[in-house]
């Protein structure tokens, strides 16, 4: 009898045999062009997982490092001509290396137990802590601490991570945003997800998306202290905690047969809520109710482009933009050409094609914290794209590689802003 805690040979095997090893994925994969090697490639971690499952390899710590060593951005499974269900193969890995605790130590112990069995699953909590942040932001201590370079005598590691912290914003979503609200002339009705990282840096983002919406005849019901998702802990290997945040997520809508979409517009956050079914599947309570709920899950832009959507009548301030896509919203939920038909659509803006649009900026969720180094390759690699193109504002769909952008073109000093493309649409319908 194969143990219940067993995740790789849990799965399907056939979805461990789709892979061909043709090796289209390999010129995507950031990791493999870094490397040139066949283990830090899609094929050549699909090959270790199934010698897992066939208990042909032992969880190892190099098998561990070698997962997270994968940013999970999902272009392999844009290039794969077999339709190979990556990610569901990267989580199940993932939660096999947790499992085996092949990685564990004391310090990332506590860090996982802080951010995934705590702060992520805990909504005010959360918003406590970017209380604090916003208090130590706005006090000028973050100024003076860099200033003193006494972070990088007693902690070298924080001292690196700090610059990246988010700006956290004065008002938190629930502030900006009343539980419902009603366009003059209604047509449909949606939920609203606020998100985390979005809710804490990006409130501002969420105003816009919700007057985007009411500007196209939405009724929008946006639930007071939404909790986290779950992909921060279904891409890091703690399903049974994306299971829980999930159940929670869902329950948060009460009457979910009278939404016509649950709207996202986060790329990250959209790609795991579309998989709320797979994931719980096997909850007798929770699989029908998954099943509708990965129906009426949207991303903004997907759900802009099904709708008739209201021509945004008013010219913005005139400027060039560019587009970065988010992997998760690109390869994670194919809606790539969405985002760059509505920034063509908004009157003022002179839409310019970035070269590599769809590769990764190395943030990967949390990846520019647990693997910094190859992170900042991939964020070279993007601000050298972006430094080619005349575009003095780039766009993007997810929070992640907002602050990612955000902080190489600081560095960089490329002088471009970043913003969200429903940012953009919202001033258009002021």
């Amino acid at each position: 009898m194969q143990s219940a805690q067993n995740f790789l040979k849990e799965l399907d095997y056939s979805v461990l045999q789709q892979c061909m090893h043709c090796g289209m994925c390999l010129p995507t994969c950031p990791t493999y062009t870094t490397t040139g090697k066949e283990k830090n490639s899609p094929r050549g971690r699909i090959s270790l997982m199934r010698a897992v499952a066939d208990d042909e390899l032992t969880v190892t710590e190099a098998f561990g490092e070698e997962m997270y060593y994968c940013l999970g951005c999902l272009a392999c499974t844009t290039a794969c001509p077999a339709g190979v269900d990556y990610a569901h193969l990267f989580e199940s890995a993932r939660a096999q290396v947790e499992e085996k605790g092949v990685l564990d130590h004391p310090e990332r112990r506590f860090w996982r137990w802080l951010t995934l069995k705590v702060l992520f699953r805990y909504p005010r909590l959360l918003r406590a802590a970017g209380r604090l942040i916003y208090l130590y932001q706005q006090s000028g201590l973050d100024r003076a601490l860099r200033k003193s370079k006494l972070l990088n005598w007693l902690a070298p590691e924080l001292a690196a991570l700090e610059p990246m912290t988010p700006k956290i914003c004065h008002h938190f979503s629930d502030t900006l945003i009343k539980e419902q609200e009603k366009a003059i002339e209604g047509k449909y009705k949606v939920g609203f997800l606020t998100g985390c990282v979005q809710d804490l840096a990006f409130s501002n983002v969420n105003r816009d998306t919700v007057d985007v919406l009411l500007a196209n005849r939405c009724e929008v019901v946006t639930p007071r202290n939404q909790t986290c998702c779950g992909s921060l802990h279904g891409h890091n290997g703690a399903p049974e905690l994306a299971k829980e945040l999930a159940r929670k997520t869902i329950d948060q809508f009460e009457d979910l047969d009278s939404l016509d979409a649950i709207i996202s517009n986060a790329g990250g956050c959209g790609s795991h809520l579309k998989h709320y079914h797979r994931l719980l599947s096997d909850d007798p309570e929770y699989a029908e109710k998954a099943k509708l709920w990965d129906a009426k899950l949207k991303d903004i832009h997907e759900f802009l482009a099904e709708i008739e959507m209201v021509p945004p009548p008013k010219k913005v301030h005139s400027q060039s933009v560019t587009y970065h896509d988010s992997c998760h919203l690109c390869h994670g939920q194919k809606v790539s050409q969405q985002p760059r038909n509505l920034l063509k659509l908004i009157p003022g803006l002179v839409y310019e094609e970035l070269p590599e649009a769809n590769r990764c900026c190395g943030s990967a969720g949390i990846y520019n914290i647990t693997q910094p180094e190859e992170s900042q390759r991939q964020l070279d690699r993007k601000m050298e794209q972006l430094a080619k193109t005349d575009a003095t504002v780039v766009a993007t769909a997810n929070p992640g590689c907002h602050l990612q952008l955000q902080n190489g073109i600081k560095t960089g000093k490329l002088g471009k802003q970043v913003v969200h493309p429903i940012s953009l649409l919202a001033q258009a319908y002021r």
